[in-house]
């Protein structure tokens, strides 16, 4: 099961990386915070000291169309705030 799908990037999230050493990533709905932590530790090299998640659910979406309305439903996803060790940091752009 992949466990890390992607990183938020996201200006609140850049910011909270400088000032307080914690990174988002969208994560698998059925992953647990002992396997987040497993998974960014391995995948990036850092300790991390605590997780945080957040499951949101999928938004219903509809639009009006010539043929009538079309509705449908968003994704819903889980969130992980992770925290690392003072001093060490994640470069998400180190592999562009």
């Amino acid at each position: 099961m992949n466990i890390i799908i992607k990183p938020v990037i996201t200006e609140k999230m850049t910011e909270m990386g400088e000032k307080m050493n914690r990174y988002g990533f969208i994560v698998n709905r059925k992953a647990n915070k002992l396997q987040i932590k497993a998974a960014v530790e391995e995948l990036y090299g850092v300790d991390v000291i605590s997780v945080n998640t957040m499951t949101y659910r999928g938004k219903t979406k509809s639009r009006y169309t010539k043929t009538g309305i079309i509705s449908g439903k968003a994704a819903s996803y889980k969130k992980a705030i992770i925290t690392v060790a003072e001093g060490e940091t994640i470069d998400f752009y180190s592999n562009i």
